[in-house]
């Protein structure tokens, strides 16, 4: 079976257990609007364009005969300064669990493992199940939103090692307001992930004026419980690969960093 993945990080130190590499899926239900890969919100391939450096000299706009650019009604291979690439590949999962096993014992021999992320993995389930199957004894986690059908949900999650959801936002207007989508479905996963014996932790992206206010944070921590919890900060440069993807980052402008990491958050919302 084939999916379409957009990036391999390898050794990477925050996804997950040890030292790991980190392969992202493309593809995402969610419309988070802080979101800090909009290259992986769509599924299928798209053109990357870096207009900083384009000097308009018209070449990539030569009709050519490549395959892989008829998609893109321009040579991607044209440009002398770098400006286009394409973010996303088409994989077997043969091939991509082939690809990463050739680390497996050097992840093992440093405690860690490989880690799907996204996009959202959820969105391929069964591309990610045959994946997991194919990597065997290594360590396996997998970064999500928790948003799919339970079946889905418990199918996948079954398959890895290791689960980081997230909780973003207790309201449901405000969810569907900032994502896109309800929090319902993964509310329920979440409630089910806390009573199963997977090892797993909550993690709390903190957008300023959103998700990182008192009455928000009350609230993911009362879901939480006493479960493990991470608070994830900011991430400064979110809107700098919008542009690139033809896309308008729409949070942009709205919100500065705010420094809220209060007592009240540590001790109430981080379970470590």
């Amino acid at each position: 079976m084939n999916g379409v993945i957009f990036d391999i990080k390898e050794f990477t130190v925050h996804d997950g257990p040890g030292s790991r590499i980190t392969v992202f899926l493309k593809g995402c239900p969610l419309r988070c609007r802080w979101c800090h890969n909009p290259e992986g919100l769509k599924t299928a391939p798209q053109l990357m364009y870096k207009s900083t450096f384009c000097s308009h000299c018209g070449r990539c706009r030569i009709p050519c005969d490549h395959p892989e650019c008829r998609p893109f009604d321009r040579c991607i291979h044209a440009c002398v300064n770098g400006c286009l690439t394409v973010s996303g590949e088409q994989v077997s999962g043969e091939a991509l669990a082939e690809r990463l096993l050739k680390h497996a014992d050097l992840l093992k021999l440093m405690g860690g493992g490989i880690t799907v992320s996204g996009g959202e993995p959820l969105l391929q389930a069964e591309f990610v199940c045959e994946l997991a199957e194919r990597l065997g004894s290594v360590h396996k986690a997998i970064q999500t939103s928790g948003f799919a059908t339970p079946d889905v949900y418990r199918k996948v999650i079954g398959h890895f090692d290791y689960v980081m959801q997230d909780i973003k936002l207790a309201d449901r207007e405000e969810h569907i307001r900032y994502t896109g989508v309800s929090n319902e479905l993964i509310l329920q996963n979440a409630a089910w992930l806390k009573q199963s014996e997977k090892q797993f932790v909550f993690r709390v992206p903190l957008i300023p004026g959103i998700t990182d206010t008192e009455e928000n944070l009350r609230a993911v921590s009362e879901i939480v419980g006493e479960c493990r919890t991470e608070l994830l900060p900011y991430n400064e440069f979110a809107g700098a690969k919008y542009s690139m993807v033809g896309m308008e980052y729409t949070l942009g402008a709205e919100k500065n960093r705010a420094e809220n990491f209060t007592d009240y958050f540590k001790n109430a919302v981080m379970r470590t």
